[in-house]
């Protein structure tokens, strides 16, 4: 077995003590195993990194689990690319991708930020006081990179109503001829409950549910991640107030320059995807 076989190979499977390979414990086992007398650690990730081998790196993931997964993300990616059951959507059909954030604290920093300057990065300090915390529940139009958003105390069926309800009574969405909402399965709009009573109360609303764990398919997840980056990261607020201040004002905006997401990952792709997981998954049974 040759160095990058070792970095290829998970620690355990070879009776090593380790939950992942760095480059020390690779030239060890290298040694050990007499694959060389001697060599360096920069020697070894000089070869790994010729072939993009990071042992040290990681990333969680969890494996397809719904029987219907590629027909409900599917039909999902469908209607990013304005179709719907093999036809086209029509001008005045919109596509909404809506969720919540939850449990966004405020961090009342003991001693105030101060700001960058040459040479110098901005200081945030360590401590702080628990300022409570609220969700912040959003609605991205796909094709025309709208947002709609509010910040609740908490979730649930009531405060995602209020959302909806804040959408569809703009002229646009209420005289639609059809009106898509794209939504995991958080309790709030889980199952053919949250079906019947959203389109009962909304005509031209179809609700249209993402298999489980297929957050990573809902756009409003990237916005979600750019509030978190640019708005709430580092987290210093003087109190809740503070914190839907700066979101809701980030969010107008973010109205006057955002453009619909370049999304390429197709209903094709999604097939690939999971023919290449399942022959894995099968390649690891075996």
């Amino acid at each position: 077995m040759g160095v990058k076989a070792i970095a290829c190979e998970l620690p355990a499977r070879l009776g090593v003590p380790l939950s992942r390979w760095h480059v020390s414990d690779i030239r060890e086992r290298a040694i050990a195993q007499g694959l060389v007398a001697d060599i360096s650690g920069a020697t070894i990730w000089r070869w790994l990194s010729a072939d993009a081998i990071r042992p040290w790196a990681h990333r969680s993931w969890i494996f397809p689990r719904d029987p219907d997964f590629e027909a409900k993300a599917g039909r999902v990616l469908d209607l990013y690319q304005r179709r719907w059951r093999g036809k086209r959507l029509r001008p005045n059909e919109y596509v909404i991708s809506a969720d919540e954030k939850t449990s966004i604290q405020a961090r009342i920093r003991i001693h105030p930020t101060t700001p960058p300057g040459p040479g110098r990065t901005m200081r945030v300090e360590h401590e702080y006081q628990r300022g409570g915390s609220l969700a912040y529940l959003a609605a991205l139009d796909v094709h025309r990179a709208k947002v709609f958003g509010r910040c609740e105390p908490t979730t649930g069926i009531e405060p995602f109503d209020a959302l909806v309800a804040q959408v569809m009574r703009r002229r646009i969405y209420h005289d639609a001829r059809r009106v898509f909402w794209v939504v995991d399965n958080g309790s709030s709009h889980r199952g053919v409950a949250s079906i019947e009573r959203l389109e009962g109360r909304y005509p031209n609303l179809t609700l249209v549910h993402l298999p489980i764990h297929a957050s990573w398919l809902n756009q409003i997840e990237i916005y979600f991640s750019i509030v978190q980056r640019k708005v709430l990261t580092p987290n210093d607020f003087e109190d809740l107030d503070d914190v839907a201040s700066r979101i809701v004002g980030f969010q107008k905006a973010y109205e006057k320059i955002g453009t619909p997401f370049e999304w390429k990952f197709t209903r094709s792709d999604l097939s690939t995807l999971l023919k290449r997981l399942q022959a894995g998954s099968s390649k690891r049974a075996a």
